[in-house]
């Protein structure tokens, strides 16, 4: 068993008879089934904003040790859920892993991000680039989530997650992060079959990768897009949701008896919202640019939608929190299908109490939006 193992008493609901009880408001949502009250989780709600995930990680200096240990991984996992009433958990893990497990020598550098010591530099390093056994590979992450869902049991969904192909092929041709990404630039101009190449290697790496998260447990998917804001419309069309499309209908092909909800964010995706909404997805996440009311509207019922709260505002005081949230929620307007989050991750310098006043206006607000 885990330490604190007994908190995990404080993300149960007791039914009558005193027995655990589902929350199921996040799968409903996805849904658009009625509820009581507008479901949250939060993006990296798992991180350095927590005194208990600081501690952890003075003990374990490096952060792929935390990801690739299933042990302490499934601790950081809960770690917000035990703390927090918050409607689901998501695997602590990382977008990298798939170009980790394609040997392209990933490490963090403090302050600086990941980074890798052998990027896709010529197109022979991509033309040799090996396929991948997820439950070999990376069982540690299939690990990671057969190790969680035994201690949520059914009392919270688990969300799985991958980052998109343009997202990663970005970080492995660039070789970390960039202001300019000049470099899978080029390589979109210059060579843009080969580029498409990487692509498809990338998608079906995912589409494996994914399907295997599904098999171990998880209750729904995400999908990051983080660089998909980079693009031109058309650009983002052929280089980045043409394969999340992809992924996402080989997905669906692979859930005769069990559908699995799948998330699509696109940091900067506000403007392509009808053809992410025709992908296939269940709900698409929006970052704190988009309009909600908008976005709403231009949607309807075809797909969930989640966000999409400024995470600065956390930096601000009570009042001040507790109205951003009745704006969002009032953006939304009537009805199931919203998930409540950030436009992005919990800055790592927020307190945490601030998150836990923010779930709380969620719970005294948000019920007057639903009927049920």
């Amino acid at each position: 068993m885990l330490e604190n193992d007994h908190t995990l008493n404080d993300l149960t609901l007791k039914a009558n008879d005193g027995s655990f009880k589902t929350n199921d408001r996040f799968l409903k949502a996805l849904a658009h089934q009625k509820l009581d009250r507008t479901p949250i989780w939060i993006m990296r709600q798992a991180g350095r904003y927590l005194p208990e995930y600081r501690e952890l990680r003075n003990k374990v200096k490096d952060f792929l040790t935390l990801c690739k240990t299933p042990e302490l991984a499934t601790r950081v996992t809960l770690q917000p859920v035990q703390r927090f009433p918050l409607d689901a958990a998501i695997v602590f893990s990382d977008i990298l892993t798939i170009p980790d497990a394609l040997g392209l020598g990933l490490h963090f550098v403090e302050n600086e991000g990941p980074q890798f010591r052998r990027p896709l530099r010529t197109a022979k390093d991509i033309e040799q680039l090996p396929k991948i056994d997820p439950e070999t590979e990376l069982r540690y992450v299939m690990d990671t989530i057969r190790m969680t869902k035994h201690e949520l049991s059914t009392r919270l969904p688990l969300i799985g997650f991958a980052g998109s192909p343009w997202t990663l092929a970005t970080y492995m041709v660039e070789g970390k992060g960039s202001k300019q990404f000049n470099e899978i630039k080029r390589l979109l101009y210059c060579e843009p079959a080969l580029l498409h190449q990487l692509l498809s290697h990338l998608t079906q790496a995912t589409i494996d990768y994914l399907n295997a998260q599904i098999a171990a447990g998880v209750d729904a998917l995400m999908i990051f897009d983080t660089w998909g804001g980079l693009l031109s419309q058309t650009h983002y069309f052929s280089y980045s949701l043409n394969y999340m499309q992809k992924i996402i209908q080989a997905l669906l092909l692979k859930q005769p008896h069990k559908k699995i909800p799948i998330i699509l964010f696109t940091k900067n995706g506000g403007l392509h919202l009808d053809e992410m909404a025709e992908t296939g997805c269940d709900a698409i996440g929006l970052d704190w640019l988009a309009d909600l009311q908008h976005a709403r509207q231009r949607v309807g019922h075809r797909v969930a939608l989640q966000g999409n709260l400024d995470p600065a505002t956390l930096y601000a005081n009570q009042p001040t929190i507790r109205s951003e949230v009745a704006n969002v929620l009032r953006a939304y307007g009537k009805g199931s299908g919203h998930i409540f989050n950030l436009g992005h991750g919990i800055p790592p310098d927020v307190h945490p109490d601030k998150v836990g006043f923010l779930i709380e206006a969620i719970h005294e607000l948000s019920p007057a939006y639903h009927s049920l």
